[in-house]
């Protein structure tokens, strides 16, 4: 048997709600996280969670208003993205980004998606 479709989960769709990020995914399964897994779309208008695109493919989904990344993966596997720690005094080091958890397992995989999908 050979089958030419890829075991990698894609999303179609995306909704956010007051509570949940609900991703439609292409083969047919609905995900959902809560949404206080992101801070940024939590805290974002509807107008700005409505405001997204699909990366790599359907690998992930890129927020520009609000500068938020998620993957399919993250998703499925990942935790909720930290809000960052501002201590008084201490300057952030120079490769924080905006001082978040950009490092973030949940937020990773997306903002390489996201990299790759900028022309060059």
């Amino acid at each position: 048997m050979n089958t030419a479709a890829s075991n990698d989960p894609r999303i179609q769709e995306v909704r956010v709600t007051n509570d949940e990020i609900i991703a439609h995914l292409v083969d047919g399964r609905v995900i959902s996280v809560p949404l206080a897994w992101s801070w940024r779309l939590s805290e974002a208008t509807p107008a700005q969670r409505a405001h997204f695109r699909l990366i790599g493919a359907g690998q992930g989904v890129h927020w520009p208003d609000v500068d938020e990344d998620l993957s399919v993966e993250g998703m499925l596997h990942g935790v909720p993205a930290r809000r960052p720690h501002i201590r008084p005094n201490v300057a952030a080091p120079r490769n924080a980004r905006h001082g978040d958890a950009s490092n973030n397992r949940f937020n990773r995989r997306a903002r390489k998606l996201r990299a790759a999908d900028t022309p060059r």
